[in-house]
């Protein structure tokens, strides 16, 4: 098991939550390929969009369903600084995770971070686990409540 695997599956139970995390024989890099992997809604799809606070060069979270795009004014005015491109590096860095296979959870340090409320109209939402082949389905409340974010209108 990979240690970023590790680190999400460790984050869950933390939590109390007994997620199954799966291995998807498709890729799950985009959430188009997660919810055919799935079965489930695009929208049921939590992506991990994340992206460089250029004030203070650090990485921010914003959980999106998979059908929506986030607004970049929007997502700025969340923030309170303005937002570019996060590269790889400072991914990595900051939350562990290779992009394609960046979870909500687990992250190697705190990251801020905003919540899609789109995701809480369903049951049961699914999320990179990691890696880019591995997710988890987990009840979007609890998804908010361990990813720390906030609820808020960030989408196009």
């Amino acid at each position: 098991m990979s240690k970023s695997l590790k680190r999400v599956k460790q984050a869950l139970e933390a939590a109390g939550i007994g997620a199954e995390i799966v291995e998807m024989a498709e890729g799950t890099r985009t959430a188009a390929e997660a919810a055919r992997a799935a079965g489930c809604e695009i929208d049921q799809i939590a992506k991990s969009i994340i992206f460089r606070a250029e004030d203070h060069g650090t990485a921010v979270l914003f959980v999106t369903a998979g059908g929506n795009r986030v607004d970049d004014a929007k997502a700025t005015a969340l923030a309170g600084e303005p937002l570019g491109k996060a590269d790889a590096a400072l991914i990595r860095a900051q939350t562990g995770f290779v992009i394609g296979g960046v979870a909500p959870v687990g992250h190697l340090s705190p990251i801020r971070a905003w919540f899609d409320p789109r995701l809480l109209a369903f049951d049961r939402v699914y999320a990179a686990a990691g890696t880019p082949r591995h997710i988890f389905a987990i009840a979007p409340d609890d998804l908010l409540r361990l990813s720390e974010a906030v609820a808020a209108d960030f989408t196009a």
